[in-house]
């Protein structure tokens, strides 16, 4: 057996060097914690991973506070058609109308990450390293890891857990959705002009977001369709793209698809035992509007506010319980307007058919009702306050 290393001891333990537990680091990086950031995967290994992820402005305004915009790998949304197949009405949202350069944006996560761990110092990343356990005292937590083949234990004030998904228990939100999405990039016929598109489907919810010269494709169908749409050659996943958009934008090139399953998954209590959880490990939310991942970066910031005005013991209870109920409005929030809008769009039934297209028409005639969606979804629940 092999026996255990030194201890390393931090104020600050965060578990998952992605997005959030990197801007969360980030955030505390000129403060008086000393901050350890673990991650699972080697380091580096983000660099292979093709995903595309839709930015807020907000959360551009965030990131370029840490020195972390990537700019130059980021594709603007300066306007955003919304539709409902088999129905009508429909909407536009205007950049212009607002008075911002962009909706929003969209960006590789291999950029995002390297513009992030840019700024990280080498020292504080543990990786590849795996949470096995964490064992809460009054004074801090240890947390026993695996890293390289040798067991630490780390004493932290407070450990952060921001990797991996909110785990089964009475004290979780669950729903779901009977989805899954596949996602890929294509290439479309015509230059995007920066527009996306969110097209409203029997199946569920299908998004076109321009990414360089190419749009990254979210399309929302049961699993058996999933698994059929995976098996199609590129030319029949290209025909069965294009029929459900209906002639708006034709695509023309088809890049490797994946899939994965989707659901609400709301954890009810953020902090407890000198832990708080954040990101996706405290919610996962359906990627209709983009508001998950966005979600996650706000909790990050306002923890970050949160320990660093408390830096005399980051892990106390109170403050982490004030944090976690000025959580709620957002988390809540963004978690009711997903489902609401998956719930009212993912059906065929005439009358609503007839009410989503009534609302949309509504929406595109009412100046005020698009700004708040449109506030909405750039600084999530801050909207409405």
């Amino acid at each position: 057996m092999t026996e255990a290393a030194p201890a390393l001891d931090a104020d600050v333990l965060i578990v998952g060097a992605g997005p959030v537990g990197t801007t969360l680091a980030l955030a505390l990086a000129d403060g008086p914690l000393r901050v350890q950031l673990l991650d699972r995967q080697p380091a580096g290994a983000w660099r292979r991973d093709p995903r595309a992820l839709a930015l807020s402005h907000g959360t551009r305004q965030l990131l370029e506070r840490l020195g972390a915009w990537n700019a130059a790998a980021a594709t603007p949304i300066r306007g955003i058609h919304v539709s409902q197949r088999g129905g009508f009405g429909r909407t536009r949202i205007d950049a212009d109308e607002h008075g911002l350069p962009a909706l929003g944006y969209v960006m590789r996560y291999r950029d995002l990450l390297a513009a992030l761990h840019a700024r990280l110092a080498e020292e504080r990343l543990l990786a590849p390293c795996a949470l096995k356990a964490v064992e809460p005292a009054p004074a801090h937590a240890t947390a026993t890891l695996d890293h390289q083949g040798e067991t630490r234990r780390v004493a932290a004030r407070l450990i952060v857990h921001a990797e991996g998904t909110p785990q089964d228990g009475p004290g979780l939100t669950v729903r779901d959705y009977g989805q899954h999405a596949v996602v890929c990039e294509v290439t479309p016929a015509e230059p995007h002009d920066n527009r996306a598109w969110e097209r409203f489907t029997p199946d569920g919810p299908l998004a076109l977001l321009p990414v360089g010269g190419d749009y990254a494709v979210v399309f929302t169908v049961p699993p058996d369709k999933a698994a059929a749409l995976l098996a199609l050659d590129d030319a029949g996943f290209l025909a069965a793209l294009n029929a459900q958009f209906g002639g708006r934008a034709r695509l023309v090139a088809a890049g490797p698809r994946a899939s994965f399953p989707l659901s609400l998954r709301l954890r009810r209590q953020l902090a407890r035992e000198r832990q708080v959880w954040l990101g996706n490990t405290a919610q996962t939310l359906h990627p209709v509007s983009g508001q998950g991942f966005n979600l996650g970066l706000r909790d990050a910031w306002e923890l970050a506010e949160t320990l660093l005005d408390n830096p005399d013991d980051p892990g106390r209870a109170g403050p982490l319980a004030a944090y976690a109920r000025g959580r709620q409005t957002d988390r809540w929030g963004s978690a009711l307007f997903t489902d609401g809008v998956v719930r009212a769009f993912s059906n065929d039934l005439p009358p609503l058919r007839a009410l989503r297209g009534l609302g949309l028409l509504a929406l595109d005639a009412a100046p005020p009702l698009r700004r708040f969606v449109a506030r909405r979804m750039i600084w999530g629940a801050r909207a409405w306050l």
